[in-house]
């Protein structure tokens, strides 16, 4: 049968599926570095069988119709509340950020999502009051910044805006610097956000496994073998100690699909609110 053409990054957890020591599905892998650069290709193409992908992106590709399925796989997650910082010579705390200017990659960026939520959600903010800065279209092609979403000059970073005061404060993902010249804007990020997680029982996710939907048509069973074997990768990769980062399973992740789906369509990303079950066609 033919290899499924797949974009992974490497984690532990995939390992064995990517080195191929586990029986089942064929993969013929392609490495994008970021992953993140497969994702556009992936939803306006499906150039790939399976996916890594950001779940906001995929929430926008299956509001607006695309042939993706979603498995309930998560790759990638992370607590957010530290990767919202300001200058630590001017520093400013949640209840500042009414007024302020705030940047992100990507209004679509799912860290921005997950923080955006969290700052509505548990510290009361208006999310309507503050001036959001983007420098980057998201990954779908039919999707346009809201119109309270300001678009800063091409070529424009947005740690170099901070440093120059065009910003106050900035959202950033894995490319958060570590640079004593930033701090939180939330304050003790660590304990805010397990807080966050005793109320919500549920982590923010990142990035989780999208796969053709008519490939998955065409060969009965792949959603599970596919499901199956991400299981069992992830059971035979050293377990970190403390919460599950990489849930897997439908109930290990409604809660956060729940919250997502929420967080994505009250700040316009989506055109209504998905319930969870049609993420899974």
């Amino acid at each position: 049968m033919t290899p499924l053409r797949t974009v992974l990054a490497d984690y532990q957890h995939v390992r064995d599926l990517k080195n191929g020591t586990l029986d089942g599905p064929r993969f013929e892998f392609i490495e994008v570095d970021p992953v993140h650069r497969a994702f556009p290709a992936m939803v306006r193409e499906q150039a790939y069988d399976v996916c890594e992908m950001a779940i906001v992106t995929y929430l926008q590709a299956r509001a607006e119709g695309k042939p993706l399925l979603l498995l309930p796989v998560v790759l990638r997650s992370r607590f957010q509340h530290d990767h919202l910082v300001c200058l630590a010579v001017n520093p400013i705390g949640p209840g500042d950020l009414a007024g302020k200017r705030v940047g992100v990659r990507t209004y679509a960026q799912t860290t921005g999502v997950w923080l955006r939520g969290i700052l509505a959600d548990q510290y009361e903010i208006p999310l309507d009051e503050v001036q959001w800065v983007s420098i980057e279209d998201g990954h779908l092609a039919e999707f346009r910044d809201p119109e309270q979403v300001e678009r800063a000059p091409e070529g424009s970073k947005l740690v170099e805006m901070l440093y120059a005061g065009e910003l106050d404060a900035v959202i950033m993902g894995q490319d958060l610097p570590d640079d004593p010249r930033l701090v939180p804007v939330i304050p003790e990020p660590k304990a805010a956000a397990e807080d966050w997680y005793r109320r919500e029982n549920a982590v923010p996710i990142n990035h989780m496994v999208v796969v053709r939907a008519d490939l998955a048509a065409e060969r009965p069973g792949l959603m599970d073998d596919l499901f199956d074997l991400f299981a069992r990768a992830k059971k035979n990769a050293p377990q970190p100690a403390g919460i599950d980062m990489t849930p897997i399973g439908l109930p290990a992740n409604q809660r956060a699909l729940e919250l997502v789906t929420r967080y994505a369509y009250d700040q316009g990303l989506i055109p209504r609110r998905l319930a969870v079950s049609e993420l899974f066609g």
